[in-house]
């Protein structure tokens, strides 16, 4: 996640709806009700916890019960004082009143609802990363300071640990050739911030990190989605009872969610997005670009999957006339730098969301060297009448033009090798032709052909066809 490359854009859920969820977390509910329940006789310790023998009223007011019962309250408490919907009016005296973010829950908008769940979400993402409170007592020494070094703790390095688990399972939520909204097996996850990159069979060792990290995660989590930002399923118990008995028992490894499952909410990818952006990593979501111009569009959509950038187009359109639209995707395509290929393909997309009212502008731009030859196609999928056939120049054109955008969508895709294949068997003196093309990226797509094509005298062909294309360029 420390990479500076935008990631791929997320589908947020509307902003109401993710309010709504908000409100309905166990975290917040429980706090907002604490926060109103809280008057002149509630005290709280120096630390701003709600005073010991004031838990068990708490935990009745929230409906909690058994063993737990007041730990819950304490946390739901402390939700409430890190989320501003309590505030400490006097450290020495323990007093506390009701917070102004409280007023927020039932008066403000969707948006500060979700601010308040925000600061309520970072304190527990912060308690996540601490060891249970058996394990803190141990640790005190003489004084009363917590002895880190006994614990085995780096609490910096937990925390990282625990952000990077959740940027790739934010990662594995927004990517196209992810779960999307479904859940994602621990040890897939756990494993993804253990196993070092290219490592092939991983070692004994770090098989036994990514248990580790398991049964930390399996705590985390635990302690995550009562504040909504997950849906999880534990580790089964039986799992660690079976492994701590007999090490050697068999397990039954085709039921993967037996060894815990995780699933980001969208009210998650709210949340981690938002910590994203704050972090200062470019965390991109579909319809941040309707209100830009058609130029940020398909340079904006460049780099999305195709699903994302459809998405994306649909709602930019929605927002215009289709002919006022149609011209300015088609101003914006134009261009010889690098980055103009691919923007004429993600125009040729977009046009092929847009009705017959567009036809006006495809035909103005029939004589352009750039655009006439997406142009004849737009025109002649919808049967338009007087559509002139195009030349020779402008069919091989618009091919180079068409597979340096795949380039730089797909890199060496299988779809792009299925199409260097056909255009090398449909025409039997493509490379003859092509590399005479003056397209800016014709040596480039001919030096891809003979990388791609399986066939080595096709291939070789090609190759000197990039040989005389960049000849010809001075290059």
């Amino acid at each position: 996640m420390s990479d500076s490359s935008p990631l791929p854009p997320a589908r947020l859920h509307p902003e109401a709806e993710l309010a709504r969820a908000a409100l309905s977390t166990p975290l917040l509910s429980r706090a907002a009700r604490l926060a109103r329940w809280a008057g002149p006789e509630t005290r709280v310790d120096a630390g701003g916890a709600l005073a010991e023998e004031q838990l068990p009223a708490a935990a009745e007011l929230l409906g909690l019960t058994g063993d737990d019962a007041a730990a819950y309250a304490s946390e739901a408490w402390r939700a409430a004082v890190d989320a501003g919907l309590v505030e400490i009016t006097d450290e020495e005296a323990g007093t506390v009143r009701a917070g102004e973010e409280l007023k927020l829950l039932t008066g403000g908008s969707p948006r500060d609802v979700l601010s308040v769940w925000l600061a309520a979400l970072e304190a527990v993402i912060a308690d996540a990363g601490v060891p249970d409170l058996d394990e803190l007592v141990d640790a005190l020494d003489e004084g009363g300071e917590v002895d880190f070094s006994s614990l085995d703790w780096d609490p910096e390095g937990e925390a990282e640990f625990l952000d990077g688990v959740l940027g790739n399972l934010y990662l594995l939520t927004v990517s196209e050739d992810g779960p999307g909204e479904g859940p994602v097996p621990l040890p897939a996850l756990a494993a993804s911030v253990i196993v070092p990159d290219g490592m092939g069979e991983p070692t004994n060792d770090v098989l036994e990190q990514v248990s580790d990290a398991m049964m930390r995660l399996d705590d985390q989590f635990r302690m995550l989605e009562p504040a909504g930002l997950v849906e999880y399923r534990p580790v089964d118990e039986a799992l660690m009872a079976d492994a701590a008995e007999d090490p050697a028992a068999p397990v039954d490894d085709t039921d993967v969610s037996r060894y815990g499952m995780v699933r980001l909410t969208p009210l998650g990818v709210y949340g981690l997005r938002a910590r994203l952006l704050e972090a200062g990593v470019a965390a991109p979501a579909v319809g941040d670009l309707v209100d830009k111009g058609a130029d940020a569009l398909l340079d904006g959509t460049a780099g999305f999957g195709q699903s994302a950038a459809r998405a994306e187009t649909e709602q930019w359109l929605a927002r215009r006339e289709p002919l006022a639209a149609a011209r300015e995707l088609l101003a914006a395509a134009r261009g010889a730098d690098t980055g103009a290929p691919l923007r004429r393909l993600r125009c040729q997309q977009a046009l092929s969301l847009v009705g017959a009212e567009a036809e006006p502008a495809l035909r103005e731009v029939l004589d352009d060297p750039e655009l006439g030859g997406l142009a004849r196609v737009w025109l002649s999928e919808r049967g338009a009448a007087g559509v002139p056939a195009p030349t020779q120049q402008m069919v091989f054109w618009l091919t180079i033009d068409t597979v340096a955008a795949q380039l730089q969508a797909e890199g060496n895709s299988e779809e792009l090798q299925a199409l260097v294949e056909g255009l090398a068997a449909q025409h039997s003196g493509f490379f003859a032709a092509a590399w005479r093309v003056g397209h800016p990226a014709t040596a480039e797509v001919l030096d891809a052909m003979g990388r791609l094509h399986p066939d080595k005298k096709v291939a070789k062909e090609a190759r000197k066809a990039a040989f005389k294309a960049r000849s010809q360029q001075g290059g």
